[in-house]
């Protein structure tokens, strides 16, 4: 049975991430988040973080989050207020499709 839930599980994530667009959330990212995080998610800015290569569904529940109020930036939530869930999906997987500068310098 726990292995049927696993499996279940794995299909339905797998249809979500599908579900997403990836070119959607390039163009929206272009329009809405490369001011302060860049076009492709590396802000070379320390007050905003790189969003590229981050967990798809950590960024998603950031979104939501912020977009909700559960975590509170004025600034954030004044962009996530402006987003669909179609919008925060689409940005989440497209800033997770995307190499990420960080690297390990030791």
């Amino acid at each position: 049975m726990r292995r049927l839930l696993t499996v279940l599980t794995a299909f339905a994530l797998a249809g979500v991430a599908a579900a997403a667009d990836i070119a959607a959330g390039e163009a929206k990212a272009k329009e809405v988040c490369a001011a302060c995080h860049q076009a492709d998610g590396n802000s070379t800015d320390p007050n905003n973080p790189r969003l590229a290569g981050q967990h798809r569904s950590y960024l998603a529940k950031a979104l939501r989050d912020y977009k909700s109020g559960e975590r509170n930036n004025p600034i954030m939530g004044g962009f996530a207020k402006a987003l669909s869930k179609a919008d925060i999906e689409n940005l989440a997987a497209y800033f997770a499709s995307r190499p990420s500068s960080l690297g390990v310098k030791y």
